[in-house]
């Protein structure tokens, strides 16, 4: 300890020569501490480290010139492992995919921050935009592309893995898949076996295991884990490919903090980096967000190239921003990026999804003269929307322009492209009709192209037509295959023949084709939907003995079917048997079960199935528990509902408004106010907004037991969250439904501020209150304040409020009334003379 100390003393002396010291230290973390080493000669093994000690030197110097010995800087102190080396931390691992990071600094403060060097600048990853509407035209994003360096090579730099089979079939990465899978039971044991696994992978194993994961926020929450173990770093190509299987979902934020988890670990950014995270969030529905990438670029100094630029036409095309997409291809051309095919296939598509196929035609026709000559995707892009409306005549105008403007010649690819895109449209005729063109152009089309068609014809009840077509590939000698038979089977189910589909599968047999899990499960499928779930039920258990294997579709299909003829324990069997076969239900399909549980009475049975679901690790969510809470709502049973809401916040699923707003609803219901008023607070106060039900719950609760001050007291605090133009209508209009007119009546005011339609609306409703009481003259000092504030009232009601007027003696007010109505010009001059009288 007191050597430790010493170089402590010695550190300051040191850090004012750099040039004598940087060899002198070597900094690594290990159990959270900062660890000073002698000198050794592989210092420069460890760059980081290099990184690492200029950063210190930088910000210690720049707050403190004289740097006081006796203080170290907090920041600067190694934040522990994420599970550390001990046995506490085993249940994180537990949480894959529910869980994210929220601290991955290196060298991080308590509160999450860092140092910053002038030299790089990390938090440009950590800004947010401000979300509001995506349609925002402004071009702010594009003077990235000033950045770009002219005389710099122009081409596209991709930086991808590409896995070979053998990777995935490597003993070490199947094991480390499994110990992933079994983290529903984890244990600090297996917790160790990984961790020893982890350090014997190489990069490209690493990956392996990261594309082997169904779930990509599993893969990710596996990738944040491994790099916060001690004496493991991921190589760059890990980071690269973690960033290319989130560009496939739409976990933007996983692939934000990857992205600056890079540039804090000193890895390149390239280009294509910011191109997964833009495609992220362009997947997300965040256009703003995705285009804001490229001001992120800009600030972390890396210059622009084709694929960013590729990306974010892309992007602009698939958020219908056609416009702003052509704007940043004049930009990028005059920045000197030249575009390239993939540039205007880009632009192609997006003239199509807005139904300008004159404007998609007449740019593949200006390709060639910018120096960039269409592609056959060009053609096939224009080609798939013409199919998809019929437009047979106008496809052949464009194959011929394929051959004689571009000299790109049909070939097989050409037709079978037709084919799939008329037959996925329902054109089977069509279709068909290309394939023997093909055939007679010497073209052989194979069994996909003839499946498609067979497909298509299944799809329209055309069976026989679709056995004929079957029969004659056999002819011609394209043997069909068990795509072809499952799509004629499929169709038998579809109308009821279920005969002709079993006998079918037999036939299978008899032309050498084995039947399938797809088959069978298509078959299962018709007998759930002809109301024989039980028989499917029984196929299922005999499936070994037909050399069969159910799927989790196939588990699916069944349980849905004996959802809908009631046989609700049977369903949860096969969901049992479902999760023991290693697949999980989705939480749609959990919700279902629980709703159809819940409208049964069986809410034990409900409680005890979604608890089952729970603690096999099935992704249960805040719906399934709100579905739950609904039930014992209705059954009144509210102390088991409160149960379940403190249940959530023990499972991390926190409730959301329409959990609340159910239990809010019951407690009123049943005479509980104050719990109400304590359970909407306390949603307030935990951030989230009311809604519509929200607010017509409410207010329709508190006024159906007189709590008007309560309530009004409570739309205050509402409203400040998230406002309702017609709160205070509907307070009106439920009071006076359940007859609390003198209430009504002094709140009239807040509804006349805005003077709308609505409010009018509101207005007529609390007449007709007051003329149902006997009570017109109130009636008449409502339509009198309608027209102070330049409302015109309803003329009918108008004249039974007068006609009452006049019955109590109050002549003088209904004269008035009309008078009202005739200096507006709503009433003719004739209808005068009872004014007059």
């Amino acid at each position: 300890m007191l050597f430790h100390l010493n170089y402590l003393l010695v550190i300051p002396k040191i850090l004012l020569k750099p040039r004598d010291s940087v060899c002198f230290f070597l900094f690594h973390t290990r159990y959270g501490k900062l660890v000073v080493d002698r000198p050794k000669s592989h210092f420069f093994e460890h760059p980081f480290a290099c990184v690492q000690l200029s950063i210190f030197y930088s910000s210690s110097l720049s707050r403190n010139p004289s740097f006081n010995s006796d203080s170290v800087p907090e920041s600067h102190v190694v934040d522990k492992d994420y599970f550390g080396d001990n046995n506490d931390g085993y249940h994180k691992f537990n949480q894959m995919g529910t869980q994210d990071s929220s601290d991955l600094s290196l060298f991080g403060s308590d509160n999450g921050e860092f140092d910053k060097s002038e030299k790089c600048d990390f938090d440009i990853f950590a800004e947010e935009v401000e979300e509001g509407e995506d349609g925002s035209d402004s071009d702010d994003n594009f003077m990235v592309l000033d950045s770009f360096d002219k005389y710099r090579v122009n081409r596209e730099e991709i930086r991808r893995v590409v896995l070979e089979e053998d990777e995935f079939r490597h003993p070490l990465v199947r094991e480390v898949c499994r110990l992933i899978e079994l983290r529903s039971a984890w244990s600090p044991k297996l917790e160790g076996e990984l961790r020893n696994l982890l350090r014997s992978l190489k990069p490209r194993q690493i990956c392996a295991v990261l594309r082997s994961q169904a779930d990509e926020r599993v893969a990710l929450q596996f990738f944040y884990w491994a790099d916060r173990q001690w004496r493991y770093r991921h190589d760059p190509i890990v980071y690269y490919m973690m960033l290319e299987i989130l560009s496939k979902t739409k976990l933007c934020q996983g692939a934000k903090r990857v992205l600056r988890l890079m540039a804090r670990r000193g890895i390149e950014c390239r280009p294509e980096a910011f191109s997964y995270l833009m495609v992220a969030y362009s997947r997300a529905g965040k256009l703003r967000n995705a285009m804001y990438v490229l001001s992120m670029m800009q600030k972390a100094a890396v210059a622009p190239n084709l694929l960013i630029c590729n990306t974010a036409i892309h992007v602009l095309v698939v958020g219908n921003k056609l416009a702003k997409a052509l704007r940043f291809l004049e930009r990028m051309q005059l920045a000197g990026i030249t575009p390239n095919v993939l540039t205007y296939n880009c632009l192609i598509k997006g003239y199509c999804d807005l139904h300008r196929i004159k404007d998609a035609i007449k740019l593949i026709d200006e390709m060639p003269l910018k120096g960039c000559s269409p592609d056959k995707v060009s053609y096939y892009t224009v080609m798939g929307y013409l199919c998809k409306e019929k437009r047979i005549k106008e496809v052949r105008d464009l194959m011929e322009k394929m051959v004689n403007d571009s000299n790109l010649f049909h070939d097989q690819v050409t037709y079978n492209t037709l084919i799939h895109m008329l037959s996925k449209h329902g054109h089977g005729d069509e279709a068909l009709e290309f394939l023997k063109e093909a055939e007679k152009g010497g073209f052989r089309v194979d069994k996909v192209g003839y499946s498609a068609v067979v497909h298509s014809f299944c799809k329209e009840g055309r069976i026989e037509e679709a056995k004929e077509l079957v029969n004659q590939m056999s002819q011609m000698g394209c043997i069909p295959d068990v795509v072809t038979y499952t799509a004629v089977v499929n169709g038998f189910c579809r109308v009821g023949e279920l005969d002709q589909a079993k006998k079918m599968l037999q036939q299978m047999y008899h032309h050498g084709c084995k039947p399938n899990t797809v088959s069978y499960t298509a078959f299962l499928n018709g007998l759930c939907h002809n109301g024989k779930s039980l028989e499917a039920r029984e196929m299922i258990n005999t499936s070994e003995e037909e050399w069969w294997t159910p799927n989790a579709i196939t588990y699916s299909v069944v349980m849905h079917g004996l959802r809908r003829e009631g046989k609700l324990s049977e369903a949860c069997d096969v969901v049992r048997e479902m999760i023991k076969k290693g697949f999980f239900p989705t939480p749609v399909e959990i919700n279902l079960l629980i709703q159809s549980l819940c409208r049964e009475g069986k809410m034990d049975g409900a409680k005890k199935f979604m608890q089952e679901c729970l603690n096999k690790g099935c992704a249960v969510n805040v719906v399934n528990f709100t579905s739950l809470i609904r039930g014992f709502c209705q059954k009144c049973d509210l102390e088991e509902a409160l149960s379940l809401l403190d249940d959530m916040y023990l499972c991390k699923k926190d409730p959301d408004t329409v959990t609340y707003t159910t239990i809010i609803d019951a407690l009123s219901k049943n005479g509980r106010v104050e719990e109400a008023t304590e359970l909407m607070m306390k949603m307030l106060s935990k951030g989230l907004v009311p809604t519509v039900v929200t607010y017509r719950t409410v207010i329709h609760r508190y006024c159906q037991v007189g709590r008007v001050e309560d309530l009004l007291k409570l739309l205050e605090k509402m409203l400040s969250k998230q406002k309702c133009r017609t709160a205070y209508n509907q307070v009106i209009e439920n009071l006076c439904s359940f007859g609390y007119l003198e209430e009504a009546g002094k709140i009239l005011g807040k509804v006349l501020r805005t003077a709308s339609k609505a409010d009018a609306s509101t207005c007529h409703v609390l007449m007709e209150s007051y003329l149902n009481k006997g009570i017109p003259l109130l009636a008449y000092k409502v339509a009198c304040r309608m027209f102070n504030r330049n409302l015109i009232p309803d003329l009918k009601l108008c004249k039974k409020v007068s006609e009452r007027l006049i019955l109590e003696g109050k002549s003088e007010e209904a004269d008035t009334l009309m008078l009202r109505f005739v200096e507006r010009g709503h009433i003719q001059p004739k209808s005068e003379e009872h004014l007059q009288r």
